[in-house]
């Protein structure tokens, strides 16, 4: 933070920046959105080490202001009363239908000739958050959709098609380690043409093979797959 507040006030300097020759007042802050609380020090001063007294006077001071965000208490209205507190929500929500909600809240704060650079750069950062909330969800359409900030329903129902495929590729994934492991318990070394299978079967198709995988005397029976030179 005393970099960051440094190179700021030299990048004012040279842009003249000044008032009667003087720097403005910097107020730093951390925005924090960790599920662990905040340990750091807020005071640059706690970093340093105890010294002699007479140099008390010269250890380096710089407080900053920490917006812990999973300790914030939200305003509990469905409406943002500021920009920050939109971008807090969005962060914190965990259902289709709380996202659609604020982003509606967001685009009502963002109208205006004005505001639409700042709108564009804001979704921008949705589309990213998106992607980071519905990771294994094949979310590639969300360009086609010219305004992420209008929260309609239909928005709603396309976000929440996403979740759902998002848990879906997850529970496939799951069942796909779980009986990989199960087979080289069983059978050994699993071969390429086995992994190929697992990686493109069905939550059905996987199941299925759990089922029948202590009934099965050799891979090539469990799948299905004669001459594969399977190990049994």
């Amino acid at each position: 933070m005393m970099v960051y507040v440094g190179l700021l006030s030299q990048h004012l300097v040279k842009e003249g920046e000044l008032q009667d020759g003087q720097l403005p007042t910097i107020v730093p802050i951390v925005l924090y959105n960790g599920a662990a609380p905040w340990k750091s020090a807020t005071d640059v001063a706690d970093n340093y080490g105890p010294s002699l007294p007479g140099l008390e006077p010269y250890r380096p001071r710089l407080l900053y202001h920490l917006v812990d965000e999973a300790r914030l208490k939200l305003h509990p209205l469905a409406d943002v009363r500021n920009l920050a507190e939109a971008l807090f929500k969005l962060e914190r929500s965990r259902t289709p239908a709380d996202i659609a909600q604020v982003l509606g809240a967001l685009g009502q704060l963002l109208q205006g000739e004005a505001m639409q650079p700042l709108r564009r750069t804001i979704s921008v950062w949705v589309r990213m958050l998106l992607r980071r909330k519905a990771p294994r969800a094949n979310i590639d359409e969300i360009d086609t959709i010219h305004d992420l900030l209008e929260g309609s329903a239909m928005l709603e129902q396309t976000i929440e098609r996403w979740f759902d495929e998002a848990t879906m590729k997850g529970v496939n994934q799951g069942f796909h380690k779980g009986l990989a492991l199960q087979l080289r318990l069983r059978f050994g070394t699993v071969p390429d043409w086995v992994e190929a299978r697992l990686s493109k079967a069905s939550e059905a198709e996987l199941l299925d093979w759990m089922a029948r995988i202590l009934s099965a005397s050799s891979l090539s029976e469990l799948f299905g797959e004669a001459g594969q030179g399977d190990l049994t």
